[in-house]
């Protein structure tokens, strides 16, 4: 496996931990819907929650969450509501950003809620 997939896999591990602690019910791990992948749906507070996790080794690029694009967060959308119709669940839906830099130096993690909008 490439070194970036392996980092993007400790990532999600390190952000299902850090959202179970934070108080999110852990639903489902690396959806997919057509050409959309949702790294983790979960529920927090009665909302329905697509989490889209960036990892990156340096923030010397931008930021992980600034990696999040046009085009992905509308397949992102198709696929929560997807989600939404096929398990019959009338709940609001927000999408988060777990944003992760992990390297030598340690580990930053930031939840981003509500990331953003999708109307």
């Amino acid at each position: 496996m490439a070194d970036h997939n392996e980092l993007g896999k400790k990532g999600e591990g390190l952000a299902i931990a850090f959202l179970k602690d934070k108080g999110y019910k852990i639903l489902e791990k690396n959806y997919r819907f057509q050409k959309a992948e949702v790294d983790v749906i979960a529920f927090k507070d009665k909302v329905l929650v697509g989490v889209e996790v960036k990892t990156r080794s340096t923030s010397h690029f931008g930021n992980p969450q600034d990696f999040v694009k046009t085009g992905q967060i509308q397949r992102l959308v198709l696929a929560m509501n997807h989600y939404a119709e096929v398990k019959d669940l009338d709940a609001e839906i927000r999408f988060d950003i777990v944003a992760i830099i992990k390297n030598v130096a340690g580990t930053r993690i930031e939840l981003i809620e509500d990331a953003f909008y999708y109307f």
